[in-house]
Order: C-alpha cells, then structure tokens, then sequence
C-alpha cells in the first residue's frame, strides 16, 4: 500500500475515534469507535505492522463487538 494511503487511514481512525466522544448514544458510540479501531489496525499493518497499534486497537474492537451484540440479547 502506498504510504500516503496508509497516512490518510490513520487520519480517518484519528477522526472516527474522536468523533465517539461527541456522541452520546452509546450504541453509536461503540459502533464509531470500531470503525475507528479497525482503521488504527489496518493503518498498523500496513505502516509497517506496529504492533503497539494493532493490538490494543485489535482488542478494543472485539470488546466493542462484544458489547453490541450483548445488548441486542437485553
């Protein structure tokens, strides 16, 4: 991937991720923030797999994941 492709996703996780913290319903939040977190791993990887993106941005999705499909159960 071009590197300037890769600078312009990790601007976009950069907006996504503040973006989640001007809303206020929690559903649009943990689903903006995902968004996010999957853009912060692709921007690690194809930055040169910088794994101190990549993993907590990785487990922070699946938390996210976790968390909306818990409440759809309720």
């Amino acid at each position: 991937m071009n590197p300037e492709t890769a600078t312009y996703i990790g601007y976009s996780a950069s907006l996504f991720i503040v973006l989640s913290f001007i809303l206020k319903d929690v559903r649009k939040i943990r689903i903006v923030n995902m968004v996010g977190c999957i853009c912060f791993v692709i921007y690690g990887i194809f930055s040169g797999m910088l794994w101190p993106v990549i993993i907590p941005n990785g487990m922070i999705c699946f938390i996210q994941i976790y968390h909306l499909l818990a409440d759809k159960k309720k």
